[in-house]
């Protein structure tokens, strides 16, 4: 029975979407009737627990609107949200600590994404307080366990994000959305706005990570060449649409959607040049 059990935990998915639509109002029209933007346009996708999921297309495809809402940031317009098989379209205050505790967010940015004011030290056990995780001393260990985790030394610790390096600011908000002992990880765009040269330093960490605690993990890029090196399964999106999805073998080497043709054939890679400085994933 207790075999039964675990099986059935390991096939239900940590978040499920089920026809999600988004629509935004803009400031265009009519009071009465003003324009939409439909964001995103009846994606049904499922994580399931260890696996990454990369979601790849340009800018206003409608990848991070699903993003936000698969962490939470976002409510969708019509479909239903499921964390772990139950369903939290209409999550209570409740719902929203479980969901933050399991499923954490890397930004784009860095630089925004950390609090300029506060130092490294105090970033990391911030979540641990708010959350009311452990003792004093044992969140002061929790830290410096993270710093290290990330590759970084211990004398940051006392920095402010303003003191860092783009790439090292980027590992210590990694370390940060690793502080609750999370699930899952969702990372938007997470290489962007850093330096070519750090580039797949990150992404080797991401996936270093990955194995290690056994995350689950959804990858947000532009960049499909970048989603084949860490993803289990892509899914394309386009205007809102989710138009093609699958194993990252199949959607390389038998490609079903033109767009996914167009991505594959006219998108450069934001990787360094020189491909073998990311290792192979496992």
């Amino acid at each position: 029975m207790a075999a039964l059990e675990e099986t059935k935990a390991e096939q239900t998915p940590i978040i499920f979407l089920d026809d999600v639509h988004v629509t935004f109002k803009t400031r265009t029209g009519s009071i009465l009737h003003p324009n939409k933007v439909h964001a995103v346009r009846g994606v049904t996708l499922k994580l399931m627990p260890g696996e990454t999921l990369g979601i790849v297309g340009e800018s206003g495809c409608g990848k991070s609107t699903t993003a936000n809402v698969m962490c939470g940031l976002q409510k969708p317009t019509s479909g239903h949200v499921y964390f772990k098989g139950k369903d939290v379209t209409n999550r209570t205050a409740a719902d929203r600590r479980t969901i933050g505790r399991v499923i954490s967010v890397v930004f784009q940015d860095p630089a925004t994404a950390l609090n300029a004011r506060m130092s490294v030290h105090d970033q990391l056990i911030d979540p641990l307080l708010v959350h009311g995780i452990g003792t004093a001393e044992e969140r002061e260990r929790r830290a410096f366990d993270l710093i290290e985790m990330v590759g970084l030394p211990a004398s940051v610790m006392e920095a402010l994000p303003g003191q860092l390096s783009g790439g090292q600011r980027q590992r210590v908000a990694i370390a940060r959305a690793l502080s609750l002992k999370p699930d899952a990880i969702i990372a938007d765009e997470p290489t962007s706005a850093l330096d070519v040269s750090v580039r797949a330093q990150i992404l080797n960490l991401l996936m270093d990570l990955k194995h290690e605690l056994n995350l689950a993990m959804v990858f947000i890029s532009h960049d499909i060449q970048t989603v084949r090196y860490i993803s289990d399964r892509i899914v394309v999106m386009n205007g809102g649409l989710a138009v093609e999805e699958g194993t990252a073998q199949e959607v390389f080497s038998n490609p079903k959607d033109d767009y996914t043709r167009l991505l594959l054939g006219a998108a450069p890679s934001l990787l360094h040049p020189d491909e073998s400085v990311l290792k192979p994933r496992a």
